[in-house]
């Protein structure tokens, strides 16, 4: 009998225990890209208040390799179904304006 989170399997047949067996996987594997995004994405959120409060080109460098980073993971992240499209737009948008607000606060504001 196949363990499913914190109960076993109800399954009546052999097809219903092994969908239940691949959605735990898949849940499993859309977890680690989401836990994944999320690192990523604090990671550039930490680094543009980091940029604010000290600007310099090591700074600066710090900013954009973070959010070239984050981007990549949420391309990837929607390209394998483990988030929607529309979520990783979101998430991107979210990236572009922190960093445009660190970099540019006065063209940001305006």
């Amino acid at each position: 009998m196949s363990f499913c989170g914190p109960y076993f399997s109800v399954a009546n047949n052999k097809s219903a225990r092994k969908r239940i067996e691949i959605a735990e996987r898949n849940r499993l594997h859309n977890r680690s890209y989401k836990a994944a995004m999320r690192t990523l994405m604090k990671r550039c959120f930490t680094a543009c208040s980091d940029y604010t409060s000290k600007p310099g080109d090591d700074a600066k460098a710090s900013v954009q390799s973070t959010m070239n980073a984050a981007f990549s993971k949420i391309d990837k992240a929607v390209k394998v179904g483990a988030i929607h499209r529309n979520t990783g737009a979101h998430q991107k948008s979210r990236l572009s304006a922190a960093v445009k607000q660190a970099i540019e606060p006065a063209a940001a504001n305006a």
